[in-house]
């Protein structure tokens, strides 16, 4: 390509493409470099977006058979008719991968098809699956290459009896029972699914509690309602191998903390045990980029990486490795690089599980606190108490939120229950803003509504719910 541009993006997801439509926005000549014939990265292909699809068709299928009757609704031979459902999932997929597409042309945003590989500062070079490479001159380079998953020793998946997250979106059929190694987000969300259309689904993780990391009393109650709807946990286990027959596969398990080893046979099995940074043919080595001993590009706090000119954002970077983590960074890295001040509050990004109910977690957990000493104050409310949440038959769950004993600064947020993803949102708008506890509990909240949830967790920090 003759032009220079200001700004060539490698990887089409979330955070690549949004950082190329900010840096176009702002009057750059961008490129985008994606490998995968459409654009949206994992998170729109085989990830985020497929998986939210069949979560919310699952549910439906799942509340006609057990829900309904609850409401006066009489419900009889409901069937599932899941090649119906798989097409209503690719049908979200392709609209979504269509309007990302849009967003390109609307913001004469160039993009080129195939491997992106630095070989130079200032030089791509893009490889596609059949004809020749093409060379990009630009000015500044952008990874956001994101993530893969990260393989389990022993285990080797081929994607139709052993499966990623990529294969759990395509079964042909619903298998008799599945076995999900890893209890975090993804296992458990594409466990609920199966478990939802008729699967026995067993979860063994290898640490003491599942979604590790978030606050302990929201795993504790996410155990107890994913168990009563049918699913089986089997923590503190190591799966060392897995061997394939035609009739299943038998995994061998050994005890975290020691004892005999176990066997645990399932129609299919679900590799979930987190993600790792996909760098792998981006040249890093060879125009000497630092990396981490985890393999995550190092940068600055402008996403600078040690060589001038590239810059790094999203998975590949490590934290949260979340699409909206990614896209905040995307945006900031462009307005920095286009002379303002980009800004993100990473102790402000939500995390969210879209089982149902859902569970989210935002800032400092209640664990987190104790370990750095700082003095707090809670304030809980459960679903249970509010009317619209009685209305819906949805009263699992609760809010609870985390303030500052001195101050009353909302340090921390997390919500298990019904639209906890949606309802944790105003919080993050507190805690951006600088909020205390009482600022929430003096916003009118509209009722009857689940977000009044909110404002008692918010009141019952200083001991005065009202409904309660």
């Amino acid at each position: 390509m003759a032009d220079t541009y200001d700004v060539t993006v490698i990887g089409g997801g979330p955070g690549g493409y949004v950082a190329a439509i900010r840096a176009a926005q702002l009057g750059m000549k961008v490129a985008l470099v994606e490998k995968r014939p459409t654009l949206g990265g994992t998170c729109l292909n085989v990830g985020c977006i497929p998986s939210k699809a069949l979560l919310h068709s699952s549910h439906l299928y799942h509340e006609a058979q057990h829900g309904l009757a609850d409401h006066g609704i009489k419900t009889s031979g409901v069937k599932l008719d899941l090649k119906a459902m798989m097409a209503h999932k690719n049908a979200v997929v392709g609209d979504t991968v269509k309007g990302v597409d849009f967003l390109m042309k609307k913001n004469k945003i160039d993009r080129v098809e195939g491997l992106g590989t630095i070989t130079a500062p200032g030089t791509v070079e893009v490889t596609p699956e059949s004809g020749e490479p093409t060379i990009i001159a630009t000015k500044n380079i952008i990874i956001a290459t994101g993530s893969e998953v990260t393989p389990l020793p022993g285990v080797d998946i081929d994607e139709k009896q052993v499966v990623t997250s990529t294969g759990a979106l395509e079964l042909p059929k619903v298998p008799k029972s599945m076995v999900v190694i890893g209890a975090g987000v993804i296992g458990l969300e594409m466990g609920s699914v199966w478990s939802r259309l008729g699967t026995q689904v067993t979860v063994v993780e290898f640490m003491d509690s599942i979604l590790f990391g978030m606050d302990a009393e929201i795993s504790k109650n996410m155990t107890r309602i994913l168990k009563k709807q049918g699913l089986n946990f089997t923590l503190k286990r190591k799966v060392t191998g897995a061997k394939k027959t035609k009739s299943g596969v038998t995994l061998t398990l050994e005890p975290r903390d020691g004892g005999d080893a176990e066997t645990l046979k399932a129609d299919v099995v679900l590799v979930a045990v987190g993600r790792r940074p996909f760098t792998r043919g981006l040249g890093l080595e060879t125009v000497g980029v630092t990396m981490t001993d985890r393999g995550f590009i190092q940068t600055d706090n402008h996403f600078k990486t040690n060589v001038d000119g590239i810059y790094a954002i999203g998975d590949v970077i490590g934290g949260a490795m979340l699409a909206h983590k990614a896209e905040d960074e995307g945006v900031v890295l462009a307005e920095i690089l286009a002379g303002q001040a980009g800004h993100i509050d990473y102790d402000a990004i939500p995390g969210i599980v879209y089982t149902w109910p859902e569970a989210a977690g935002l800032g400092q957990t209640e664990e987190k606190l104790k370990e750095v000493g700082v003095t707090y104050k809670v304030g809980k409310f459960p679903f249970s108490a509010n009317a619209r949440a009685r209305a819906m038959g949805e009263t699992d769950g609760f809010v609870k939120i985390l303030a500052d004993a001195e101050t009353d600064a909302v340090v921390g947020v997390h919500a298990i229950g019904p639209a906890a993803g949606d309802l944790i949102q105003e919080c993050v708008v507190a805690m951006e803003f600088g909020g205390a506890a009482e600022d929430i509990a003096r916003i009118c909240h509209g009722h009857p509504g689940l977000c009044e949830v909110v404002k008692e967790a918010a009141l019952a920090v200083d001991g005065r719910a009202l409904h309660m």
